[in-house]
């Protein structure tokens, strides 16, 4: 029944319009790591979580009231796992991504967390028993070897700084919490809507962040500029808001791995920016270590879309 439901939704979308829809996601994912930088500069890493989602439900309480008929019913039973949904994708993710951003640069940052698709893989062979072939290994390797190097020898100083590892690591954990959150809620799209799914994993998820607000918060956001507040306003709308309501309803038209191909460009781009927003040196260990992540996600997607093509044909 779910896939008759699945079906006459993707049609209202044509391959131009869905291409252009992951377009926009890559651009507001790509310039969330430099505004991230930019607000962790009066905010603290707990702090720009918060208010980053307290814009998050304004705006969706506010889509919740006026459109009440584009939302999927809730089901008792749905609430503890898309609380849980919530918690990885909000509590976990965005603590350990801006946590990590504290130490490392937007560039190297956007480039661990495009590792996702090779995660989603991993999960999926744990968790959904799929198949792992040798190509999809090798290139999961390849990438987790590239990883290794940004986080060990990417940075421009010659003396590595344990913070600089932790932040590293830090990130890495985020994209494995944003994988988790993508094969979880790829199965409870059977039942809701992109936006309704998106909407409800980030209010109940966004209740979680209630026992860290303290006086510090208040403080902060008193003394905010209205450079924060634009950074901090594009993370909240256009990043999450917009970005993730993108991926769900994505994901309900395609398979993670005909999709996964899109966040490839984030690093790219998100480098780019970085080099001539911050000047963030790109050292040739970063090079090597980008090359292997791509390279190996390269060879783990391109098996991936065979596979998908068939079974489309």
């Amino acid at each position: 029944m779910s896939e008759s439901k699945i079906i006459p939704e993707s049609r209202k979308i044509t391959n131009l319009q869905f291409i252009v829809m992951m377009i926009i996601a890559v651009i507001v994912w790509a310039f969330a790591f430099p505004f991230i930088k930019i607000g962790l500069e009066e905010l603290s890493f707990i702090n720009l979580t918060i208010m980053r989602f307290l814009i998050v439900c304004i705006i969706f309480i506010i889509i919740f009231i006026l459109m009440p008929k584009k939302f999927s019913k809730l089901h008792r039973k749905d609430i503890i796992p898309i609380s849980i949904l919530g918690f990885f994708g909000v509590i976990v993710y965005h603590f350990g991504l801006n946590y990590g951003e504290q130490f490392i640069s937007p560039g190297i940052a956007s480039l661990i967390i495009a590792t996702i698709p090779i995660q989603i893989i991993i999960l999926a062979r744990v968790i959904l028993k799929e198949i792992i072939t040798f190509k999809k290994f090798i290139g999961i390797i390849l990438a987790l070897i590239g990883v290794l190097i940004i986080s060990i020898w990417g940075k421009a100083e010659s003396t590595l700084e344990i913070e600089y590892i932790f932040g590293a690591l830090a990130i890495l954990i985020a994209a494995i919490m944003a994988a988790l959150y993508t094969i979880a809620g790829k199965r409870l799209l059977e039942r809701y809507n992109g936006l309704s799914l998106t909407v409800y994993a980030m209010l109940f998820g966004s209740i979680g962040l209630i026992p860290f607000i303290s006086q510090s918060f208040i403080i902060q956001v008193e003394s905010m500029t209205p450079k924060a507040w634009f950074a901090v306003i594009f993370l909240g709308l256009f990043s999450t808001v917009i970005g993730y309501v993108i991926w769900y309803i994505a994901l309900k038209i395609k398979s993670a791995s005909e999709i996964s191909i899109y966040l490839y460009a984030i690093p790219v781009l998100s480098t780019i920016i970085s080099f001539f927003w911050f000047k963030d040196e790109i050292t040739l260990m970063f090079i090597v270590g980008g090359f292997l992540v791509l390279i190996g996600l390269f060879i783990v997607n391109k098996k991936s879309k065979k596979i998908s093509n068939k079974k489309i044909d």
